[in-house]
């Protein structure tokens, strides 16, 4: 399988979803959302735009399964399976907030292989495979260059259903916030990586994550010639449900205050 040749239709299945997406907004109705779990929420925008997705991607690489955060397909692949959050930001989205995306990652046995992430308000697609460089609408993108905290500008996610570490987590970003440029809280994911791989952030760390939120993000830094790493500085984010994304310069030091309130 040739990742090049198939990366662009990835993007068009993309923005399809995203131009579905970007439609029901302006007639969605919040009344219509469902709950998941606590502040978990969901509408069927998120499932028929999952829907839309899968379809697409079949018609892509047959042989392929789906991770998907609305299960609307069991299909697990041999080999291949694609990693799919239909609306990162759903939240954003029921309360009108402009900043949430589609995100697609595809994985090859246990590596991630092709990510793309497409903001649906700003019509910006991020997409990367392996061994190629990261573009953002077909321009290269690279991490930033900064060196250190004190010249950073650094992205997370608030917990929100999950608030085992909640005492820990406001002690680091309260550090953070006085010994860096700002702290931002976007609330997607997919978003937050992606802007890493283009050097609008140094890093974005969060926890209790799945691998939908963040699968296409982790291949768009790393190809940008970032570092995503857990909080323990290892390799496996996907089944810690922890992630560190960096410009690749900085990760010592953000690994240094992490773990001082960690534990890990």
């Amino acid at each position: 399988m040739q990742l090049n040749q198939i990366i662009g239709q990835v993007i068009d299945v993309s923005k399809e979803a995203g131009q579905f997406i970007r439609q029901e907004r302006k007639i969605f109705d919040a009344d219509k959302i469902e709950y998941k779990g606590l502040n978990d929420l969901v509408s069927y925008v998120d499932k028929t735009a999952e829907q839309k997705i899968v379809a697409g991607l079949e018609l892509i690489l047959p042989e392929a399964g789906f991770i998907t955060e609305e299960k609307t397909s069991t299909k697990i692949g041999e080999r291949y399976n694609w990693v799919i959050d239909p609306l990162d930001g759903t939240t954003n989205f029921i309360h009108g907030l402009p900043t949430y995306s589609v995100s697609i990652a595809l994985q090859d046995n246990d590596e991630l292989v092709l990510g793309v992430v497409y903001e649906v308000n700003q019509d910006e697609c991020f997409y990367a495979h392996k061994d190629a460089p990261a573009y953002l609408n077909g321009a290269e993108i690279k991490v930033s260059n900064k060196p250190t905290i004190a010249d950073s500008l650094i992205a997370t996610g608030f917990p929100y259903y999950d608030f085992s570490y909640q005492e820990a987590y406001i002690k680091l970003f309260t550090e953070l916030m006085r010994n860096c440029h700002g702290l931002r809280r976007i609330g997607s994911a997919a978003v937050d990586l992606a802007y890493t791989a283009a050097g609008r952030f140094e890093a974005f760390y969060e926890y209790n994550l799945n691998p939908w939120d963040i699968a296409a993000g982790i291949v768009i830094v790393q190809q940008a010639g970032g570092k995503v790493v857990n909080f323990k500085g290892g390799p496996e984010v996907l089944k810690t449900r922890e992630l560190l994304a960096t410009n690749g310069k900085i990760t010592g030091e953000m690994l240094e205050y992490i773990e001082k309130y960690f534990n890990v």
